[in-house]
């Protein structure tokens, strides 16, 4: 029983730290450069997805403490912590945050206005948007949208 908290804590521990390299990658190569205005912690906390995170969790356990090779578990969680830290590189992490947070072509309405264009990020209150025909970003309520 302590062999398998042991795994979970492990586990914990590596998906934890590859979660926070690739979310800190995305805050400052696609968060900044699209200078949307979002402290990190909630990029962090809202954009989570628990089934992978927990299934990183069980994975990285079962490998650090289950198997016995040594080289084995390096060499996976060395290929997981070089993908997740390519995306502190500007090119890469701006791809993983186009990927896990943009909406492309996407229509908007509200009471006066039909908005078409790009969802650089959808948050709590406030969707960042690239509207097409006006060719900016603006910002809108999303308390004001209409579904």
């Amino acid at each position: 029983m302590s062999k398998f908290f042991q795994a979970f804590f492990s586990g914990l521990l590596i998906t934890f730290m590859l979660d926070f390299f690739l979310f800190l990658g995305i805050f400052q190569n696609y968060i900044r450069y699209h200078e949307i205005d979002l402290y990190y912690n909630i990029l962090f906390a809202d954009n989570q997805n628990i089934y992978i995170f927990t299934l990183g969790t069980l994975l990285f356990g079962f490998i650090i403490t289950y198997i016995n090779q040594t080289k084995l578990s390096l060499i996976v969680i060395g290929i997981f912590l070089t993908i997740t830290l390519s995306s502190l590189l500007s090119p890469i992490g701006e791809k993983f945050g186009e990927v896990l947070l943009m909406q492309k072509n996407i229509t908007l309405h509200d009471n006066l206005h039909t908005y078409v264009g790009d969802a650089y990020y959808t948050g709590r209150k406030t969707v960042t948007f690239y509207e097409q025909t006006l060719k900016k970003v603006i910002i809108l309520d999303k308390n004001k949208l209409i579904k």
